[in-house]
């Protein structure tokens, strides 16, 4: 079958700033495509596009083989978006949230009303649904938001940055939820910062910065780009480090990684196995450099990142403006104002 999103050299610009620059992008049904990269890379601006909220500059995007373009409205049927903060008002209750939402999306009284039960039963709010959401926690706005997206068991689900300043506990939850979701034949295209949550949610990830999609595949075939394995000193004396950066080097060891410890050294090993270990420990022993961790890894998604990049997915400045209005709110009243046909 066809994929349910695609992207072919999309362009956007606000004004002198070029947000997008020539993206590509391919979702297959059933799946989670990971669109990972730090704020201001372009992913947001992206979601916006694929969600007809942006019309791009050049290039063309569809959603289920629909133009975002040329058939928002069409599109818009089909589709439901969680942004990064929780479209939700505060002084409705958890009930009401989604009552209204259902009304939003054109759902009758009734139907509203079921759909609301069920999906605060599904998202453990049932307990909370009579209080005001202003004394929800986080996580249980989060939830609710989620469930506001699935009021009409949409078949493509944009999560954006859906975990962004949740505890591990509820981070865990909406990932859950995400699984649940792609098990029932939802298809998911997910922007996150989080290399972990591309790694543990995404059956292809696409890495992207500047504006531009760097690197595309499995989260295996990413690492294995990399190559080898990773080979990490703990030196005992922060002075060390540059002459065990050296030590290593001389073995044939890669660039180290930048790193925030100034007692951590990472960087890609010469050869794999018990004797990169070996050589490596008689170095720095000869280079009289202290150590009190030595050890080989897999690679993992930050070094793919930072072999890409060169700086770790990092907060940055947003590159799209942006109201403020929450994407699942601006996605409800632009469905509003577009009948449906």
């Amino acid at each position: 079958m066809a994929p349910a999103v695609e992207a072919h050299a999309v362009v956007k610009r606000f004004g002198e700033t070029t947000a997008l620059r020539g993206v590509d992008l391919e979702v297959q049904r059933g799946t989670v495509l990971g669109l990972l990269g730090p704020n201001g890379a372009g992913k947001t601006t992206m979601v916006r596009v694929l969600a007809t909220l942006l019309t791009p500059d050049e290039g063309r995007a569809s959603v289920l083989g629909h133009d975002v373009a040329r058939e928002a409205p069409r599109v818009r049927e089909l589709i439901a978006l969680t942004g990064q903060f929780a479209a939700i008002d505060e002084i409705l209750t958890g009930r009401e949230n989604l009552q209204m939402f259902g009304r939003l999306f054109r759902l009758g009284r009734r139907e509203a009303e079921r759909r609301a039960g069920e999906l605060l039963e599904r998202f453990d709010l049932a307990d909370a649904a009579d209080r005001p959401a202003r004394t929800y926690s986080g996580g249980m706005r989060r939830r609710l938001d989620l469930a506001s997206s699935l009021l009409t068991r949409p078949p493509v689900l944009f999560l954006d940055e859906p975990t962004t300043g949740l505890d591990p506990r509820s981070r865990n939850q909406i990932w859950e939820v995400a699984r649940e979701l792609v098990r029932a034949g939802t298809t998911l295209l997910l922007t996150t910062q989080y290399l972990e949550e591309a790694d543990q949610l995404a059956d292809r990830i696409a890495v992207i910065d500047h504006g531009r999609v760097i690197a595309q595949g499995t989260g295996d075939e990413l690492k294995d780009s990399v190559g080898g394995q990773m080979i990490e000193v703990t030196v005992a004396d922060p002075a060390d480090r540059d002459r065990a950066g050296e030590a290593l080097h001389s073995l044939g060891c890669g660039e180290p990684q930048p790193s925030e410890f100034d007692r951590q050294l990472t960087l890609p090993a010469a050869h794999d196995g018990v004797a990169m270990v070996t050589d490596a420990s008689r170095a720095l022993q000869e280079a009289g450099v202290a150590v009190s961790e030595l050890g080989l890894r897999r690679p993992t998604l930050d070094d793919v990142f930072l072999t890409l990049t060169g700086h770790p997915p990092e907060e940055e400045a947003p590159t799209a403006p942006s109201d403020g209005r929450p994407l699942a709110r601006e996605l409800a009243f632009a469905e509003r104002e577009e009948p449906r046909r």
